[in-house]
């Protein structure tokens, strides 16, 4: 499965075609769906274009990209964008599942938060250390985000899930730099990968991206689909 992660927390000074409003990204989400996209991550944002976890705006954008493009479409529980980040998850309805970062102080609070509103947890390893704190996972994870970012290498987070029991399905990504290597990785390991203006603002070859659907459509044409 290939994901298309639309936006992160991105601006329109990194990229001018960075999704922002509902609208924007039910856009993008269609026609990457339309390009080979499987599942959708996005980050949705206020009326000033700043993430939010507000309920009320997490539900409408969630609803109206699903409603777009067809397939699962998650989101960030991210803690530099809240305070509460478990009593914001708590209000919310629409998202098919979120997207967890384990190395973060209250993820195992934020992980049961989502499993009692019945959405999917994304735990996000991003190390050996994040590895062994997914089996302590009260509830068994929708997938596990191999997120080769810095510290640990994708053998090592992988043999560390596997020490550690941890038999929930991986999707694993990089960022910036590292982005197509470890989507090529990804795809030789046969694991779900993704790819979008979150995680890359170019190319395989280097060059600018148009924006997500030419990243979606790269990665396909790479095998990820």
């Amino acid at each position: 499965m290939l994901q298309a992660a639309l936006n992160g927390g991105r601006s329109r000074g990194e990229h001018a075609r960075v999704p922002l409003s509902a609208e924007e990204l039910a856009r993008d989400a269609r026609a990457c769906v339309d390009a080979g996209a499987g599942a959708v991550h996005l980050h949705p944002r206020d009326e000033h274009g700043r993430e939010t976890l507000d309920a009320h705006l997490v539900d409408a954008v969630v609803a109206r990209v699903g409603e777009a493009c067809g397939v699962p479409v998650g989101v960030s529980t991210g803690a530099w964008i809240a305070g509460d980040v478990a009593a914001a998850v708590r209000g919310w309805r629409e998202p098919a599942y979120a997207s967890v970062n384990l190395s973060e102080p209250a993820a195992l609070e934020v992980a049961r938060a989502l499993a009692e509103r019945g959405i999917g947890i994304e735990a996000g390893v991003w190390s050996v250390a994040d590895a062994r704190r997914a089996a302590s996972l009260a509830a068994r994870p929708l997938r596990v985000l191999v997120e080769v970012l810095a510290e640990d290498s994708a053998a090592a987070i992988h043999a560390a899930l596997d020490a550690a029991g941890v038999d929930a399905p991986r999707l694993q990504h990089g960022a910036d730099a590292n982005a197509w290597s470890v989507l090529d990785d990804a795809v030789a390991r046969r694991l779900d990968t993704r790819i979008g203006l979150e995680d890359t603002l170019v190319l395989p070859d280097g060059s600018p991206a148009a924006g997500n659907v030419q990243l979606v459509e790269a990665a396909v044409a790479l095998g990820a689909r």
